[in-house]
Formats: C-alpha cells, sequence, structure tokens
C-alpha cells in the first residue's frame, strides 16, 4: 500500500514524464502546485517507491521515470478517464465515419482506423467481427485428375474458398479421403485466423509415423496456406505504423525495426490486441511486459471491445509507448467502442 503523499508524487511523476518524455526530479517535483513537500522529503518518497518498483532512475545524476509497474499502479488507482472531456472537434471526426455514407462495414473500420491514428498520433488498429466470428465448417477435397486436386473450404458464414493443389507424386483415392477426414476432424469449428498454427500442431502430432502421408499432408497445408491473409477476409486494419516514429524512446533503429515488423505480422497483431480468455470485455490496458508479443515489450496496447446485442465482435486498439496518456486515450476509446456499438447495431439490423 501506498500512503497518499506517495501516490500524490507517483501520480504527478507520471503525468510529467508523459507530458515532457524527461526525467523527473526532486526540486522540479517541489515547485509543483499539487505538491507542496520540501525537496529533501519529495527525494526521501521518491527512493521508497523505487525501491518498491514503481520509479525508475535511468542515469545516476537524473531524476526518475516510471516502471512498468508505476504505470500499471496509475492505470488501476490514479487515474479517472471519465472525467477527461473529448473535443468536439473530436467527436464530429468520429460522427463522420459513422454516417449513411459508409454503408460498407471495411470502409468504416478504415475510415475508423485512420480517424484514431491522427487523433492520438499512436497507432491503430481495427479488429473487424469476421476475425473472431468466421470458422471452418467443412474442407472438401476434389480430385481433377492424377496429380491436381482442388480444395474447397467452407465457413461458418457461408464464404467459399477454392485452391489449385498439385501433388508430385500423385495419391490414392484412400489417402486424399484420410486427408479429408483428418482435416475436417481437427479443423472445424476452429476460427480461420487459427487453421495453420492448430493444423502445423495436429501434423506433427499424428503424420510422422507416416512419411508418405506426412509428405502429402505438408503438401496440401502449404497450397492451403500460402496465401493466409485471404481467410481473414481483410478484417485487421492498421493506421499510423509510422507515428512510432515520432516518439523520443524510439530513436534506436533496432526497436524501430523489430516494431515495424511486428506490425507486418498479421498473427502477432492479433495477439496483441484480442480479447483476453477470461472473456473480460471494455476498456483493457496492456503495459510493457504485459504484452505477450516480445517486440511490444517497451510498448502500451490501449484496447476495447465493440458488441453486438451484448456480445463482443471485435476489437478497437491503441498502440504506442509506455509513456502514454492513458487517461485521454481510455476515454477516446470508451466513446468510440460505444458509437462502434450503436453503428454495428443499425448495419445487421437494418
Amino acid at each position: 500500500m501506498l500512503t497518499e503523499r506517495q501516490k500524490m508524487i507517483l501520480k504527478v511523476i507520471v503525468n510529467n514524464y508523459i507530458q515532457l518524455a524527461e526525467p523527473v526530479g526532486s526540486r522540479a517535483l517541489s515547485k509543483h502546485s499539487d505538491i507542496g513537500y520540501s525537496p529533501a522529503t519529495i527525494r526521501n518518497e521518491m527512493a521508497d517507491l523505487e525501491e518498491m518498483g514503481f520509479l525508475e532512475q535511468p542515469h545516476t545524476s537524473a531524476g526518475r521515470i516510471p516502471s512498468h509497474k508505476g504505470y500499471r499502479y496509475y492505470v488501476d488507482y490514479l487515474i479517472s478517464p471519465e472525467e477527461t472531456q473529448i473535443s468536439k472537434e473530436n467527436i464530429t471526426d468520429f460522427q463522420k465515419v459513422f454516417t449513411d455514407q459508409f454503408i460498407e462495414m471495411e470502409q468504416t473500420l478504415e475510415q475508423a482506423a485512420s480517424v484514431l491514428s491522427k487523433i492520438t498520433n499512436y497507432t491503430s488498429i481495427i479488429l473487424g467481427p469476421e476475425i473472431y466470428q468466421t470458422k471452418l465448417r467443412h474442407i472438401q477435397i476434389v480430385p481433377l485428375n492424377e496429380h491436381n486436386l482442388v480444395a474447397i473450404l467452407v465457413t461458418n458464414t457461408g464464404k467459399v474458398q477454392h485452391k489449385s493443389i498439385t501433388i508430385s507424386d500423385g495419391g490414392s483415392a484412400y489417402e486424399i479421403e484420410k486427408i479429408v477426414n483428418f482435416l475436417n476432424e481437427k479443423l472445424t469449428g476452429i476460427p480461420l485466423y487459427q487453421l495453420k498454427s492448430k493444423l502445423m500442431q495436429e501434423i506433427n502430432q499424428e503424420f510422422q509415423r507416416n512419411e508418405q502421408l506426412y509428405g502429402q499432408m505438408m503438401n496440401i497445408t502449404h497450397h492451403l496456406f500460402r496465401d493466409e491473409h485471404e481467410y481473414k477476409e481483410n478484417k485487421l486494419f492498421l493506421s499510423g505504423t509510422t507515428n512510432i516514429l515520432n516518439q523520443p524512446e524510439f530513436s534506436d533503429v533496432h526497436t524501430i525495426k523489430e516494431i515495424l515488423t511486428l506490425f507486418e505480422k498479421s498473427d502477432d497483431v492479433i495477439q496483441l490486441i484480442k480479447p483476453s480468455e477470461n472473456g473480460k470485455t471494455g476498456i483493457e490496458v496492456k503495459i510493457g511486459t504485459e504484452n505477450t508479443v516480445e517486440a511490444a515489450s517497451n510498448c502500451s496496447v490501449i484496447t476495447a471491445t465493440y458488441e453486438m446485442e451484448g456480445n463482443p465482435i471485435g476489437t478497437i486498439g491503441i498502440f504506442g509507448p509506455t509513456r502514454m496518456d492513458y487517461k485521454k486515450m481510455i476515454s477516446i476509446l470508451d466513446f468510440l467502442s460505444k458509437d462502434f456499438n450503436n453503428f454495428i447495431s443499425r448495419l445487421y439490423k437494418g
């Protein structure tokens, strides 16, 4: 438990660091209107906060900056996002996204991502409903001749995908039937974005004992998932991916490269902002190493789910440095997700 004085000092340090991106010293804090304590008293409290893991000292002679633990405490206990007023200009920008001219879901998601990245100056990420809802219903493989097949994938939403497959050594009807049965047994009901990883796990477990059938399965898998984005129905939208370059803490070329590479990997991006497995909905904040993707271990991700009839069907996210204006970002996402809920209801209910 932190004392009220420690809470006050931590809150002011986080706010100052968010605004200025510079370590905060005791002398500067003593001049702050909300503090009112001597530099010596503040130094002692800062030392205690550092010892407890809430602050870090990047250089011996410098002031302190918040640690990931400090940001977490700040988000959980020291801010009230509902007190933050969204500007009328921002509200107008969002409302334009949901006007009748954007009648297609894809167009709306793309526009919303663009507006969100411009308003926040961070990277925005939006997952459309199908990324979670669309699942495999069944796979059918039709032999055309000795060396050529057509694979047909049907989703629970009725979408049909055709894939041409060439088998160099041919395959018996029995082998093909066995592969089809295996695919349907293991993959029916699996979300499309998880198909490849799920299938690779099952192949390694089941088919290494049968070299010939294993080879055929790997060949078919390669053709089925060579262009994975086709099965994701392009429902992942990113905007402002280069905004990270504007943040002073990301001046290291290696770090920037890692983050930009992350944005090119749709599975990792989905992993970053997908809802928690505990079924939690609403606003979620993941700070630093709370993100399971290593490239985001020095970043923060704030997400909000949007719903239809009380069921979460998609996610809106903001990706930025841990030195993020959490109070403002949470307010913006909360507002936007509610507008999304209304728009989705109108779209699907007519």
